[in-house]
């Protein structure tokens, strides 16, 4: 059903023109801050963690959620939706990430009407819809956007405004810094000889949508996350498994050991829990019994009956008795 939240939601109205939702500045791709590992320099690096704790929620986020504040559940089932879209159109993760860290920074500065239902489903449209405007070269429809178990469908006037309040909300802040600003560099850092850069980078950025819908994550800043998922991402690889992680702390400055190990922990923790329940089930071996071998003589009177007797084997598994014991 189509919704007008105007009524229940005063702040989405405003004056500006729809045209002006987004402005040639602000449609600057945030992938600048995401160039191959070759050609970040060390500085680049310590630019990101100097201004990454601008692009995260405040420390007592978690909090609210662990005492309720705020429904853990509600924001779970809001990112797995978007997980769903980004996975349905084939959209970068990082358009995914950006969307989870634009709706975690508007929760944590401003309150929804509800903590759940319509506000919160139109809040992730509206994230969605911003970070595939700043990463996609093509962004699906507002309309079309609304797919994967959406509850309600939204104008697209109403998700517009609601784009304006986030834009407000996070002083117009979209270039954020992520994990994904750091896993092409620690991934050199890691691997320097390059032989197994694209499956750590390919498989930390797996690592890391499968685990943002964890409330726990939001205890750890962007570079330790990344540094946790290409720790983890090296474990699958038997060259660099014995990598001490305790040493990730000396890929740049800044970095904390105490941090990275934590989210590291947790993070293996829950990698080997998906692959232990994606694990196929392995079913019970069926015994077969082989009849004894028949005299020359019985094979030929008997030839005929046989067929009957595996049948009645077959559709009666718990009887024994043939042909001729029934008699």
């Amino acid at each position: 059903m189509s919704l007008s939240c105007s009524d229940r939601f005063p702040d989405l109205l405003c004056a500006e023109d729809s045209d002006e939702v987004l402005s040639s500045e602000s449609r600057a791709c945030s992938s600048e801050l995401e160039s191959p590992a070759t050609s970040i320099e060390e500085s680049s690096i310590d630019g990101f963690i100097e201004d990454e704790t601008n692009f995260v929620p405040g420390f007592d986020y978690l909090a609210r959620f662990q005492c309720q504040s705020l429904d853990a559940s509600a924001r779970e089932e809001s990112v797995a939706w978007i997980l769903k879209v980004q996975a349905y159109y084939n959209l970068q993760p990082l358009t995914a990430y950006l969307s989870v860290n634009y709706l975690d920074r508007f929760l944590y500065s401003r309150r929804l009407p509800e903590n759940s239902g319509w506000p919160l489903q139109l809040l992730s449209i509206a994230c969605l819809s911003l970070a595939a405007k700043m990463e996609e070269h093509l962004v699906p429809s507002l309309i079309d956007l609304q797919v994967e178990g959406a509850k309600y469908i939204f104008e697209p006037k109403t998700i517009q405004r609601m784009e304006l309040l986030v834009l407000t909300v996070l002083d117009w802040r979209l270039r954020s810094v992520t994990p994904f600003s750091f896993i092409d560099f620690f991934a050199c850092k890691l691997d320097p000889t390059g032989t197994f850069l694209g499956f750590l980078i390919s498989r930390a950025s797996d690592i890391i949508l499968s685990n943002i819908k964890e409330a726990s994550f939001l205890e750890y800043r962007p570079s330790s996350i990344a540094a946790a998922a290409i720790l983890c991402a090296a474990n699958e690889i038997p060259n660099l498994s014995l990598f001490n992680p305790e040493h990730a702390e000396s890929w740049c400055d800044g970095l904390s050991k105490e941090k990275i190990l934590s989210c590291y922990r947790l993070m293996q923790e829950l990698v080997e829990d998906s692959a232990r329940r994606k694990q196929p089930k392995v079913l019970p071996q069926l015994r077969v019994t082989i009849r004894g071998r028949m005299r020359p003589s019985e094979s030929s009177s008997s030839s005929s009956s046989s067929p009957s007797y595996k049948r009645r084997r077959l559709n009666n598994c718990f009887r024994v008795d043939d042909d001729r014991n029934s008699k």
